[in-house]
């Protein structure tokens, strides 16, 4: 049973159709993946393994009478405790939530998945209101790299990054209002994808406005594009959605790597002009970039052109957690983070002309980068400048900022455009953590985005590579 914590949705997929196995053993493979690693890394903040059981058997069930659900039917999913789940609570790591508020109701990718035939593995750690780029809350406490559990697994999306490279689920969902689906993926070392505004429809609606954006987390490429293939599925309750294209993104990513990147133009930039990236981190993605132009795309070196727009992200992102708070009282903040209290009451005394200055150099940015992708399919940089610091810190020791943007430098501004931007392993620094490459591209050119991607990820898988932690759970339970 332990092959099951290893293997891709679409493995499961195919083992499933085959009969080689079915969605109980490899859900009760994962629940106990899940005991035997959660409590090192803290990826999990609820687990009820009774209730994936019966969705698990359901799921058995239908594939015994030969009446399968949809795409994912048997594939287990962790879900981020930011999305509704009609029989689980959803707290958003904050004890202002009342529990009971929150039951039966279902946001968009979760109705998705459901249609799809998921198996719901419990929800996984975020920071409160996924406020920011590392992942601890009051309730919860702080959530580990995998790799290195004395580092920060990034957030705010932390929980399902340490889940999947752990082996606890194969496909995860996120959120990224800045970086949140990005930074753990590039901190974790698997793939991440911030797919285009209002290609993913999302409800509730965002505090965070257009900078929020839900998308897949996954071990492969090939993952991430199945998933997107659910996940864009029409729902009418986000107005911010785009209307549906039925885009096939799986079979976008189908070919070879020379293939999938024929007639493609890449701009790669190690700095965007203005960031200082760590040498081990720049020359990995480098080294990436000559992957990418040794397999047929035409790579060239430039900067996108733009100022670092930190200062506009800052008050539209904190805006933004100003507009979170805005209904609660002392009492309730007082059980808060006490960072995210300070940043929202900092930014609830934004004048009307602040915020829209900001909102005015985000559209000039929106312009810019259509100007640029005029001349550039894609944009290649590194998806952080670092690789991942002490846990339980909002930024590293020493650092210049108190604040989490300041080291997320290539994640923000393109939650600012709304663009697609997925983060996908290129190596790993000589301290062991993983580094992330980042593909941005025209906002809902995600498709061009996966293919790029796949081309590299089946040139240098990289996928075959775990954290100690991993293999100490499949060898713990190999001696059940």
């Amino acid at each position: 049973m332990n092959e099951f914590v290893s293997m891709t949705a679409l493995e499961l997929l195919e083992g499933y159709r085959d009969k080689s196995f079915s969605p109980v053993e490899v859900t009760s493979a994962l629940l106990e993946q899940i005991e035997r690693c959660n409590e090192a890394v803290n990826a999990y903040c609820l687990v009820d393994p009774e209730t994936t059981l019966e969705y698990a058997r359901a799921s058995e069930l239908r594939y015994q009478a030969g009446e399968t659900r949809g795409a994912l039917d048997g594939v287990p999913v962790a879900i981020k405790d930011v999305f509704l789940t009609p029989m689980w609570p959803t707290l958003k790591g904050s004890k202002t939530v009342n529990p009971e508020s929150t039951l039966n109701k279902q946001a968009p990718c979760v109705a998705a998945l459901d249609r799809n035939g998921y198996v719901p593995l419990g929800k996984t750690t975020t920071p409160e209101f996924g406020w920011k780029g590392v992942t601890d809350n009051p309730i919860d406490g702080v959530t580990s790299n995998p790799w290195n559990t004395d580092r920060t697994a990034g957030g705010s999306s932390g929980g399902s990054s340490a889940a999947v490279v752990l082996g606890m689920g194969p496909l995860a969902l996120g959120t990224d209002a800045g970086g949140s689906i990005r930074i753990p993926a590039g901190f974790c070392g698997h793939v991440g994808l911030k797919p285009s505004f209002g290609e993913v429809p999302h409800w509730p609606a965002s505090p965070f406005g257009t900078l929020a954006h839900a998308g897949p987390m996954t071990w492969t490429v090939a993952d991430c594009a199945l998933m997107m293939n659910v996940l864009s599925e029409a729902d009418d309750r986000d107005t911010n959605a785009i209307p549906r294209r039925n885009i096939d993104y799986l079979a976008a990513v189908q070919g070879e790597p020379g293939e999938l990147l024929k007639g493609l133009k890449i701009a790669f930039s190690a700095t965007l002009g203005y960031v200082n990236v760590e040498q081990e981190v720049e020359q990995s993605v480098r080294d990436a970039a000559h992957v990418l132009q040794s397999l047929g795309a035409e790579v060239v070196e430039v900067a996108p052109g733009f100022d670092d727009p930190l200062a506009a992200f800052g008050h539209l992102f904190y805006g933004g957690a100003a507009n979170a708070l805005r209904d609660l009282g002392k009492r309730q903040r007082a059980e808060m983070d006490p960072q995210l209290v300070g940043v929202s009451e900092k930014a609830a005394q934004l004048s009307m002309l602040d915020y829209l200055g900001a909102v005015n150099e985000r559209m000039a940015l929106c312009e810019r980068m259509v100007t640029f992708h005029r001349k550039y399919d894609l944009l290649l940089t590194p998806t952080l400048p670092i690789t991942a610091f002490k846990a339980g810190r909002e930024v590293p020791e020493d650092w210049p900022s108190t604040r989490w943007p300041s080291w997320t430098p290539y994640t923000y501004p393109f939650n600012m455009t709304g663009q697609p931007a997925i983060s996908v392993p290129c190596g790993f620094a000589s301290d062991g953590l993983p580094i992330g490459l980042q593909l941005v591209g025209r906002r809902f050119d995600d498709a061009t985005v996966l293919r790029a991607a796949q081309a590299y990820q089946l040139a240098n898988p990289l996928t075959d590579r775990r954290p100690a932690l991993f293999h100490q759970g499949v060898e713990a339970g190999a001696q059940v």
